[in-house]
């Protein structure tokens, strides 16, 4: 059976790493990268989540959502935040479910599985 791969954007490398450990520990893929333009050369057709953080160096992640969006409107993707009033501004954005950082792996484990088993 072919793993689940996971996309993982986030400019913040502890995250990231993080992110990658938790996610490969358990079985899924991790495909992770800092940046939009990367963005361009992921073929969304092998990705079966994206996490992204909403605020990114240089870049909104409301506007990676949008570009995900446009390429493939049925990929679900988790927005992560420590951003107070970040919840609001995810769900307005499109995504399927939100995260507050720092978050609880059990609970990020349950988001990526309700997201992944479909």
């Amino acid at each position: 059976m072919k793993k689940k791969s996971i996309l993982v954007i986030d400019d913040d490398n502890g995250i990231v790493t993080a992110l990658k450990f938790i996610l490969e520990d358990v079985g899924y893929t991790a495909v992770v990268m800092d940046n939009l333009k990367l963005l361009n050369s992921v073929d969304l057709k092998d990705i079966n989540l994206v996490l992204v953080d909403l605020l990114l160096s240089g870049i909104d992640g409301k506007l990676v959502v949008k570009k995900i969006k446009e390429k493939n409107k049925t990929l679900p993707i988790i927005m992560l935040s420590a951003h107070p009033s970040a919840k609001e501004q995810a769900m307005q954005a499109g995504v399927d479910d939100f995260l507050a950082k720092p978050f609880n792996i059990d609970e990020l484990l349950a988001l990526v599985k309700k997201y992944t088993s479909k």
